[in-house]
């Protein structure tokens, strides 16, 4: 694992790791003291420690490489493990920019190897619930979509200091599962992000986009983390319309679907319908949902839902909104 962070907590605590599943030997962190405190926590003292990652690679010799490093490392971290015959899992965002990414994409497939991103909103059950249901067809064809991120996250740190904060940080999950209900990619962007008064960071706390995505779908997304009250969930509220009707959720596990039952009227006369919540185990279990999928396809062979060659479209939204962002103009993506 390189990178020893905060995010950590969520990977070393996962079941695949505490079970034994997937063995940590090794740890890699500029701070080599980052790296011990969380060897000393999670009780992995078998790990090699170190602060160079190729160093680690060469004393350990692993399947797979954990990357949990800042986005502007991911390219060094993931091209440098897929060189040692490593299959690597990271973090989000796939990178800091698209040359990057795609350098990502061609070094994992001169490779031979896996490289999936933790795309982790598409491993909870609500998010499962809400794209089984779009997919049954039962609001007919998506034809546009609206999401609202608004908490008030004053994270200390890097995000502080970052460029285009939210949509490079946090936009990302929103803009993923975007995708996933859909199914849906880019093709343009006009966005704008801004820094309210009282923000505690430097750049970019709120934002606004709307993006034209491929079959005709129109998706708008409006987000803050510098709302304090009235705060939304961590996925956002979503309103999805569809030919035969719509359905919404929000707040993590509510859901409310109407379908139309009669169209003569002026407005459609329509029928509440139930959102199943029930989905294979397989889809769920957030780091530890999409570890377990890595690790299946290390051992079975195929993709992870979040391969990189997937991935990369939904690191396209933010990098095409952050352009239109900075020069004022929609941005075809």
């Amino acid at each position: 694992l390189a990178g020893c962070g905060g995010i950590t907590h969520c990977w070393l605590g996962s079941d695949a790791v505490k079970s034994g599943k997937v063995e940590i030997v090794g740890l890699v962190d500029l701070k080599r003291k980052s790296a011990q405190a969380r060897a000393e926590q999670f009780n992995l003292d078998k790990a090699v420690i170190g602060t160079n990652l190729k160093d680690v690679l060469k004393a350990t010799q692993p399947e797979a490489v954990f990357d949990c490093t800042v986005p502007e490392a991911h390219c060094e971290i993931t091209t440098t493990a897929l060189r040692h015959g490593c299959h690597v899992l990271g973090e989000k965002p796939m990178a800091d920019s698209m040359s990057s990414a795609r350098k990502m994409v061609a070094a994992a497939k001169k490779a031979r190897k896996i490289y999936a991103v933790t795309q982790t909103r598409r491993y909870i059950p609500a998010t499962r619930a809400v794209e089984r249901f779009i997919a049954s067809g039962a609001i007919g064809k998506v034809t546009t979509v609206q999401s609202n991120f608004f908490v008030g996250a004053h994270f200390e740190g890097f995000r502080q200091k970052m460029q285009h904060v939210l949509l490079l940080d946090m936009a990302i999950h929103t803009f993923d599962t975007m995708r996933q209900f859909t199914k849906q990619r880019p093709k343009t962007v006009y966005a704008t992000d801004w820094n309210p008064t009282g923000s505690t960071y430097r750049h970019g706390a709120n934002a606004s986009a709307i993006f034209e995505m491929t079959n005709g779908v129109v998706y708008s997304y409006t987000g803050s983390w510098t709302a304090d009250g009235c705060n939304t969930s961590w996925h956002g509220d979503w309103q999805i319309v569809g030919t035969e009707g719509s359905m919404r959720w929000h707040h993590d596990s509510n859901y409310e679907a109407e379908i139309i039952v009669n169209k003569s009227n002026f407005t459609r006369k329509m029928k509440n319908v139930t959102v199943p919540t029930k989905c294979p185990k397989k889809l769920v279990g957030n780091h530890n949902g999409i570890i377990e999928e890595f690790k299946r396809c290390i051992k079975n062979g195929g993709k992870p839902e979040t391969t990189c060659t997937d991935n990369i479209h939904s690191l396209a939204m933010v990098c095409g909104a952050i352009k239109s962002a900075e020069t004022g103009r929609k941005v075809t993506i």
